[in-house]
C-alpha cells in the first residue's frame, strides 16, 4: 500500500512539473537557431522569434557578403544573437583560436552595424575554459546548459533534436 501511496506522489510531481515546464516556456522568449543565407528558414518561424540566432560564416559564406540579407534580417526588428562561428559539430568543446571568435563577432558587426550581447554555441556544447574564455574577452552572455528547456528554440530547415512543430506545440 505504501509502494502505491509513493509511485501516486511521483506521479503527480512529474505531471505538475510538465505543467510547469509548458507555462514557462509558453512566456518566454522564442528563439530561433541556425540563422544564416546559406540556410532555408521559414519566414514565419522568423517573424515569431523574438531572438536570431546567427551564425556569421557557414559553409565559407560570409554573412558581411550578402548586404541584402543582412538588411531582410535587420528590417524584422528582432534581437540578434550569435551562434557560433562556423556551426560544426560540437566547435566549442576544444581549444578555441581567438582570432576566429574575432572574424565571426566581426562579420556580425560588418552585418547588423554592432556586436552581438548572446552567445549560444552549436549543439550547446561548450567547454568550460571557452565559455569562461567568451564571456570574460568579448563580454558575450553564453547560453547554453538549460536555454533549450526554458525556451522555445526552432531551427531553420528543421533539424532539431525535435521538430519545430513539437517545439511550437509544446
Amino acid at each position: 500500500m505504501r509502494c502505491r501511496r509513493i509511485v501516486f506522489y511521483v506521479v503527480v510531481i512529474i505531471f505538475i512539473l510538465i505543467f510547469l515546464m509548458y507555462f514557462v516556456r509558453a512566456f518566454s522568449e522564442r528563439q530561433i537557431d541556425d540563422v544564416s543565407p546559406g540556410i532555408d528558414c521559414d519566414p514565419l518561424l522568423l517573424e515569431k522569434s523574438d531572438v536570431l540566432y546567427v551564425i556569421p560564416d557557414f559553409e565559407g559564406k560570409d554573412i558581411a557578403e550578402d548586404s541584402m540579407w543582412c538588411s531582410e534580417i535587420l528590417d524584422l526588428d528582432k534581437e540578434l544573437s550569435l551562434h557560433g562561428v562556423f556551426h560544426n559539430y560540437k566547435e566549442f568543446n576544444e581549444e578555441y583560436n581567438n582570432e576566429e571568435f574575432k572574424e565571426g563577432l566581426n562579420s556580425f558587426k560588418d552585418c547588423f552595424g554592432k556586436y552581438p550581447v548572446d552567445f549560444k554555441p552549436p549543439q550547446l556544447a561548450i567547454s568550460l575554459e571557452n565559455k569562461e574564455m567568451i564571456e570574460r574577452d568579448f563580454d558575450l552572455k553564453v547560453r547554453a546548459r538549460f536555454n533549450q528547456l526554458f525556451h522555445k528554440v526552432y531551427h531553420c530547415e528543421d533539424t532539431g533534436v525535435f521538430s519545430n512543430e513539437f517545439i511550437d506545440w509544446f
